[in-house]
């Protein structure tokens, strides 16, 4: 999550790209892009859904519902939404406005980060830099978003894992640069881990987070290194081990299968990435695909999702879907 739309460039969006490398919702259905960057394993790149920059409308991060179906929040609008597979959105919960929001690093109240359980429970993130509303929010389906975790209003929450068999979801702090554990019931966070290199450099630290195989992976965005955290038997977090450099613009990703191999978005390039365990990559989708600062990517089955947010394109946040060959 780099930075806040504003209708004209204020003194901290200034102060945000100089620190950062960079370069009503409309639904129309479009037929698949031009394919020109896309490479294997994935094919048949298509947007799937439009965003209005004006308001804000720019989405983050996504959860991949059973039916193929997504959640998605969408970051400076304050909303968590649900887009059906005919396109058609519903708006499931609108966050609160602070009085003066002052989120570090990006200055403007934000939803980030999003999990979702088995039984449709979404969990997400909200920042915006006061004490009440700054923290990890539950929304069970159909009620109302509760803030189950409150974080400290220097913090900026960004990357959100759940771990159901454990009761727990793992949360990226892109500002302090750490990730916390949080009980899914409730309750008081606990740093789960501060290693160095999950600390910013300029501005995001630890952004993207997943539990896979044992273990807790992190993307630190200013120093595009992929992370790899092993869970220990009581729960802790045991040392942190680099598994990929020079991804710059790292921000969140999804395994591909039960191995190793992921597929990373890169925000400030435009890109999406294939990266094998033995950490080699290369691009399967960029922007003459479609992709406008992606931020996330789903998979569900042999369907790839990746928003994107057009932090610093100015241009098109979109949802594109892809098609993932085994």
């Amino acid at each position: 999550m780099p930075r806040p739309f504003r209708p004209a460039r204020s003194a901290l969006a200034d102060r945000v790209l100089a620190a950062v490398p960079a370069p009503a919702i409309a639904l129309a259905l479009l037929a698949a892009t031009p394919a020109v960057a896309v490479a294997p394993p994935l094919s048949q790149p298509r947007i799937v859904a439009h965003f209005d920059l004006s308001q804000g409308r720019q989405p983050e991060n996504i959860a991949v519902e059973p039916d193929g179906s997504v959640d998605l929040t969408l970051s400076f609008a304050r909303q968590v939404v649900h887009l059906d597979r005919a396109g058609r959105l519903t708006v499931l919960a609108d966050m609160p406005a602070p009085a003066h929001p002052a989120t570090p690093v990006i200055g403007a109240a934000a939803v980030s980060g999003l999990a979702r359980a088995h039984d449709g429970t979404l969990y997400f993130a909200y920042a915006t830099g006061t004490e009440d509303l700054t923290g990890i929010w539950r929304l069970c389906p159909g009620g109302e978003p509760e803030r189950i975790a409150a974080l400290p209003a220097n913090s900026l929450p960004n990357g959100l894992a759940l771990d159901e068999r454990a009761g727990v979801l793992y949360s990226a702090d892109s500002a302090l640069g750490l990730v916390r554990v949080v009980p899914t019931a409730g309750g008081a966070p606990v740093v789960w881990s501060d290693d160095a290199r999950l600390e910013p450099t300029v501005a995001f630290g630890a952004n993207g987070l997943k539990v896979h195989r044992g273990a807790v992976w992190v993307g630190n965005t200013d120093t595009g290194s992929l992370l790899r955290i092993p869970i220990g038997p009581d729960g802790s977090a045991g040392p942190v081990e680099v598994r990929a450099d020079g991804l710059a613009g790292l921000d969140d990703f999804a395994f591909v299968g039960i191995g190793d191999e992921l597929i990373a978005a890169l925000n400030t390039s435009s890109e999406a990435v294939y990266l094998r365990g033995d950490g080699t990559r290369h691009t399967v989708l960029d922007a003459s695909d479609g992709l406008s600062n992606p931020t996330s990517v789903g998979i569900r089955g042999d369907r790839v999702y990746v928003p994107s947010a057009a932090f610093y394109s100015r241009s098109d946040p979109n949802l594109l879907a892809a098609t993932l060959e085994r």
